[in-house]
């Protein structure tokens, strides 16, 4: 027997035996060693990411899990992977979308249940938990105990938010005392706990805390630990929040007209802010009521009112009327303090009617999951029953037709090796062909810019300056060194795109001294270093601004060039105040259009081949009643 046929017969045999090690289990313990070391370095690195999310604000967060879910969205194996599951989760969370984020959490797998990608997943459901705000039942408060307790024997960096979650439930089953002592080890065991954002959130929480234990001490410890903060970031905001906190600590102690004084301040920094909302009003209406003013109470009492008819949810507060009660009360108009009662009775029965609504559409709710939870078990069940019936036929069918599947798996491989052979050779070859193809392209562009900047060289030479001359060319071989090295590439990071272009446009400088100005930004939310676009892809037509635009202007020209971010595109722009796009078909204008031409090829093989939409257009602006021309181009986003 030839080894070919030994080697079919040998696959023929191994393909056998997986469909019956499928069927009774399989255990790779090799393997499983290799993917829990993977599952541990990337488990370092996301928690890193994860608990300094805290550092930074929402908007921030929910770009980054955006970009992660993304980008965890590519892999292959993407479903054994517990943080993709993790970041399209918090996608959901953040998208309002609570049950969809319970079931991407409860995917979360780890190799070793006693680590840290099982205490992050457990955290996440337990927030979501606790997310309505109700009383927190003995269940739930044991599963956060039983959590600290894992967390604490594992020293793990997650210990800090499960004292919030402790915190948080305290909160809510009316423990304040309790809440604070574990909001304090929250703080304690931050490991951001010298950041600013975290303290802010600390004073703020222990303030709140104190202030329902009715502890003076603390509440003002606490505000003046907040605005010594706030002042040192120069934080305007967090500075005049700490008015309303004092005001409240003033108002506890019957200490009305410095409560007053510390309302004034923190409503006028809201109403210069323009940030004022109703409970700003109803705050210093009532500092006003218990200073004995009640026409001013009144006043800002009605204006709340009718800054809270403006609320597109038509939600009213009784609170509001039950102040104005008791300022018409002081003045010693009954029949108006009755009306506002009157108004405040039906609000509290309006709200009363929604609230026992949304008890019944809760219960309505638990109800329906309880019926789904049934259904499933009542499906798995019928599953299990159903894999041991398939198990019993599957012996029966491989026994009955082990000869018939042995010469049909044989003939399938043997034909399935050559098509994946001639396949295998036919792309190689294709491959071949387009990266040729490609550094051709790339070669025409080099050669045209270097002929244009020895034109340059041999200018400045003719014209007798001798320290320019030098100063050039020093300058231009350390330019032509970078693009040397970039040909080698097929892209670059932006960076290394704006240095050649910063370099490139100084010589221009210094051959058309006092000629034109410029200026290149780059989007804060660019990664400079982590983004990449092709090499020499904005050169062509920044030479083609100063070269034509800029010749013969009467006034000084400008060349703005933009790198910026719109949706999932990278756009760039180079835009020039120069004399616009000619009409006659002489040499320059072929080389403008040959650029064209071949920076149109190049992104049918970088991208378009690829499945990639990349795409420039350039525009004269004497159509739009301007000067110059603008191109814009617009890129797929690739990261290093």
């Amino acid at each position: 027997m030839n080894s070919s046929v030994r080697n079919v017969f040998v696959i023929f045999f191994l393909v056998l035996g997986m469909l019956f090690i499928s069927s009774c289990g399989n255990n790779e313990n090799s393997l499983a060693k290799e993917e829990n070391k993977a599952a541990i370095s990337i488990q370092k690195d996301y928690l890193t990411l994860i608990i300094s999310f805290d550092t930074l604000s929402s908007v921030k967060v929910r770009t980054i899990i955006r970009r992660e879910d993304s980008l965890l969205s590519l892999q292959a194996n993407r479903e054994a992977n517990p943080y993709y599951h993790y970041f399209k989760g918090r996608k959901y969370n953040s998208e309002k979308k609570r049950d969809s984020a319970i079931l991407e959490f409860e995917k979360i797998k780890s190799k070793n249940p006693l680590d840290e990608i099982e205490l992050l997943k457990e955290y996440q459901l337990l927030d979501l938990a606790l997310g309505n705000g109700s009383m927190v039942e003995s269940v739930l408060m044991k599963r956060i105990f039983t959590a600290i307790e894992t967390s604490e024997r594992l020293k793990s960096r997650l210990t800090y938010r499960f004292y919030d979650l402790l915190a948080r439930a305290y909160y809510q089953n009316h423990n304040d005392k309790k809440s604070l002592a574990y909001a304090a080890l929250y703080f304690e065991n931050h490991p951001f706990n010298q950041h600013a954002v975290i303290k802010q959130r600390y004073f703020d929480i222990s303030f709140l805390l104190a202030t329902r234990l009715g502890d003076f001490k603390k509440m003002g410890y606490y505000n003046s630990q907040a605005r010594i903060l706030a002042r040192k970031l120069n934080d305007s905001l967090a500075i005049a929040r700490t008015y309303d906190n004092e005001a409240q600590i003033y108002s506890a102690q019957n200490l009305h007209a410095k409560a007053l004084i510390c309302s004034k301040i923190y409503f006028n920094y809201l109403k210069k802010t323009n940030n004022l909302n109703d409970v700003a009003y109803n705050n210093l209406a009532t500092a006003f009521n218990l200073n004995k003013q009640p026409d001013s109470a009144i006043r800002y009492y009605k204006e709340g009112i009718a800054l809270e008819d403006k609320d597109p949810s038509g939600k009213q507060k009784k609170v509001h009327f039950m102040g104005l009660v008791d300022s018409y009360k002081m003045k010693g108009d009954y029949v108006k303090a009755l009306e506002a009662q009157a108004v405040a009775h039906a609000i509290e029965l309006r709200n009363f009617k929604a609230i026992e609504a949304d008890k019944v559409a809760e219960m309505n709710e638990k109800y329906e999951a309880e019926k789904k939870d049934q259904n499933i078990e009542q499906l798995k069940s019928r599953n299990q029953l159903n894999e041991t019936v398939i198990k019993q036929q599957r012996w029966t069918i491989f026994l009955s037709f082990l000869v018939f599947l042995g010469v049909i798996s044989l003939f399938y491989i043997i034909y399935r090796q050559q098509r994946l052979r001639a396949r295998n050779s036919l792309l190689k070859s294709e491959n071949q062909q387009l990266n040729m193809e490609q550094k051709l392209l790339q070669a025409q562009l080099n050669p045209h810019f270097i002929f244009n900047a020895i034109a340059n060289l041999q200018g400045l030479i003719a014209s007798g300056h001798t320290s320019e001359s030098v100063r050039y060319l020093k300058s231009f071989s350390g330019l032509l060194r970078g693009i040397l090295e970039q040909n080698r590439k097929d892209f670059i990071e932006i960076e290394e795109e704006v240095t050649s272009l910063n370099n490139y446009i100084q010589l221009q400088q210094m051959r058309y001294a006092g000629a034109f100005d410029y200026k290149i930004t780059v989007d804060s939310e660019l990664d400079v270093n982590e983004m990449l676009i092709p090499p020499m892809l904005i050169q062509p037509f920044v030479e083609n601004a100063i070269e034509h635009g800029f010749r013969n202007l009467s006034y000084k020209g400008f060349l703005r060039i933009d790198f910026k971010i719109d949706g999932d595109c990278l756009i760039i722009e180079v835009d020039d105040n120069g004399s616009g796009l000619t009409k006659k078909a002489d040499d320059k204008q072929k080389k403008q259009s040959l650029a064209q031409i071949i920076l149109k090829e190049r992104f049918d093989l970088l991208f378009t081949s690829r499945g990639l939409k990349a795409k420039f257009n350039v525009t004269d602006k004497k159509g739009l009643n301007g000067s110059g021309v603008l191109v814009d181009i617009a890129l797929p986003i690739i990261n290093d």
